[in-house]
């Protein structure tokens, strides 16, 4: 140890020693916490003292204490059956202690799996949402509506109405030769060879889909001329036609244009643009494995050749469910519009009844398959995940005999210029039925003579009002 003399003074702990100014007054803070510290200790000792003497002298704590010493003095010794006794009462004591502590840990499970409950309906909740998202992004969205359009009638009534448009879009690009669909520079430009209107009313108590002929005669407004490659309107401006085929306002206007005629013609208002390319059509048919439809004439095609030569119900693939709804030139159609007219209702039917069956919602791979290629093949406005499951639960559970197919009225023939012509009286009473929700017309009803015009082919009058408008009745499940 070095000597005293060599230590540094302020590190000296002796009080004798000589010490500086600052370490007197740090010495003097010491001792005054010093003190304090022993009082409080001294304190709570004093308090420990007093808390025990009150509760050993509680009026509780004498009985207590006096009971015992009297049970100790007089209580004499418990007979064999008091001891068993006893010992029955302490053995239900400890089932019934045994019984508190389970449903105490039952509480406990029962607290724990809630928390496990929130946190999946958490987790489902963001998956449903991440999923939906996902798909979501798959839909080509395009701009086709106009809500407040001033063609719309009856605007109050079918405030809560859901009405698709839906529209085969027959575009050609990106297809390859052995798709069977034609090619970009084999068929350029796009045409709407299907155009049905599907009306829910807002009590969701029935369906009514209405087709329109592709060649239906209508006055076309003038539009904004169509990209197809860019899915989108150009600056150019088509003039409009008196006399033109409903399929040119999609050729030329595309989407908005066949929305516009179509509320012209209809007067609903058009919430839901659906279109759907053929390029693609077949994956949607594969995704479910194939759809059942019922065939009741062999289909023989002069430009696709032999479609589908079975008849009875039978499974189509992909391939053949493309030329079912394509086939335009089938040997025994009367007219070509009518006849795939029809055979559309029936594959949308059967299509319906696939998807919504429970081979295909309760299979989460053939579900996501099916969205995916629904997805690629389509292109919208207001569609989505959230828009076709609102459709399909609408949907869900309602009678097949509600679900009505139909062909809005024409004369049944073309006229002179090769046009389906409307029947202006009954396709009135058609749409005002559909827009204020009442029974619909009878299909049925004569054409007035009024109406009747020339037809291109020599036929008897009877003839020319067989055809004023198509009806058959699908069902679909769940």
């Amino acid at each position: 140890m070095p000597s005293r003399a060599e230590l540094d003074p302020l590190t000296m702990t002796d009080e004798m020693e000589a010490i500086d100014e600052a370490t007197q007054y740090r010495r003097k803070i010491d001792h005054t916490l010093a003190r304090f510290s022993a009082a409080h200790d001294e304190m709570n000792a004093e308090e420990a003292k007093r808390r025990e003497r009150r509760e050993r002298l509680s009026p509780a704590s004498l009985i207590e204490s006096t009971r015992t010493a009297l049970q100790r003095v007089v209580a004499p010794t418990p007979s064999p059956d008091e001891q068993a006794d006893a010992a029955e009462m302490a053995a239900q004591t400890r089932l019934q202690e045994k019984k508190a502590r389970k449903i105490e840990r039952s509480v406990r499970f029962g607290r724990i799996a809630a928390a496990v409950v929130a946190g999946l309906v958490f987790l489902g909740i963001g998956g449903a949402w991440g999923a939906q998202t996902y798909f979501d992004a798959k839909f080509t969205q395009i701009s086709a509506l106009d809500e407040n359009s001033s063609d719309i009638q009856d605007a109050e009534a079918q405030a809560n109405d859901e009405n698709f448009l839906m529209v085969g879009s027959d575009t050609r690009d990106g297809a390859s030769d052995e798709e069977g669909v034609g090619t970009a520079d084999s068929t350029p430009g796009a045409r709407s060879d299907t155009v049905m209107v599907a009306h829910i009313p807002a009590d969701r108590k029935r369906v009514v889909v209405t087709s329109f002929p592709r060649d239906l005669e209508i006055d076309r407004p003038e539009c904004q001329r169509w990209d197809p490659a860019q899915s989108k309107t150009t600056d150019e401006k088509v003039a409009a036609q008196k006399i033109a085929k409903l399929n040119t306002a999609y050729a030329v206007g595309g989407p908005p244009c066949i929305t516009k005629v179509i509320q012209q013609i209809t007067g609903l208002r058009i919430n839901h643009f659906v279109g759907i390319d053929f390029n693609g059509f077949k994956e949607m048919v594969d995704a479910v494995h194939g759809v059942t439809v019922h065939n009741e004439i062999p289909i023989d095609d002069t430009v696709l050749g032999k479609v589908l030569l079975e008849t009875g119900d039978v499974t189509i693939s992909g391939d053949q469910a493309l030329n079912f709804v394509r086939a335009r030139h089938v040997k025994g159609d009367k007219t070509s519009d009518y006849g795939r007219i029809k055979r559309q209702q029936d594959f949308i039917g059967a299509l319906l009844r696939k998807v919504m069956s429970s081979d295909v919602v309760l299979d989460p791979g053939k579900l996501s398959d099916f969205i995916t290629a629904f997805a690629k093949a389509t292109f919208g406005d207001n569609l989505g995940v959230k828009q076709m499951m609102t459709l399909a639960q609408s949907m869900k559970g309602l009678d097949s005999s509600k679900i009505t197919f139909l062909t809005v009225p024409t004369v049944g023939l073309p006229n002179t210029r090769g046009n389906e012509v409307l029947v202006r009286s009954k396709t009135k009473a058609l749409f005002d039925a559909l827009r204020n929700n009442t029974p619909l017309p009878n299909p049925n009803a004569p054409v007035p003579p009024s109406e009747q015009t020339p037809t291109s082919t020599a036929k008897s009058p009877s003839k020319t009002t067989s055809k004023t408008s198509t009806s058959k009745k699908t069902g679909t499940t769940g």
